[in-house]
């Protein structure tokens, strides 16, 4: 079985900065990509930056700029460095993790985290 387990998360004031960590562990072979999603009450979960095992990094157009994406590929852990929060940045993120398992290496399965909440207000 794989976990993901999420930490970082809180509550920050307005031009803070938080930053997030989610760290993959069990029984895994490899680690194609690993990312950050967020979601609000009433809407859907959207995407705000992934990365590749490679390094390849992709990011959500309201967040760029602001946020950095950055994998520890030793430790299977993803960072979400997020500077200059605003409010509209409040939500319940979670990490997503694309992952081949040593007992059937040949499949790809998404994993989630339990998701994490951040708050920014003042």
């Amino acid at each position: 079985q794989v976990q993901l387990v999420e930490s970082g998360g809180g509550l920050v004031q307005p031009g803070g900065s938080l930053r997030l960590s989610c760290t993959a562990s069990g029984s895994i072979f490899s680690i194609g990509a690993m990312g950050w999603y967020r979601q609000t009450p009433g809407k859907q979960r959207s995407v705000v930056a992934t990365i590749t095992s490679s390094g390849t990094t992709n990011y959500a157009d309201s967040v760029k700029g602001r946020f950095t994406i950055t994998m520890d590929n030793a430790k299977n852990t993803v960072y979400l460095q997020m500077n200059s929060l605003a409010p509209e940045d409040t939500a319940v993120y979670s990490c997503n993790a694309e992952i081949r398992q040593r007992a059937s290496p040949g499949v790809l399965v998404q994993y989630w985290g339990q998701g994490t909440q951040v708050t920014v207000s003042s």
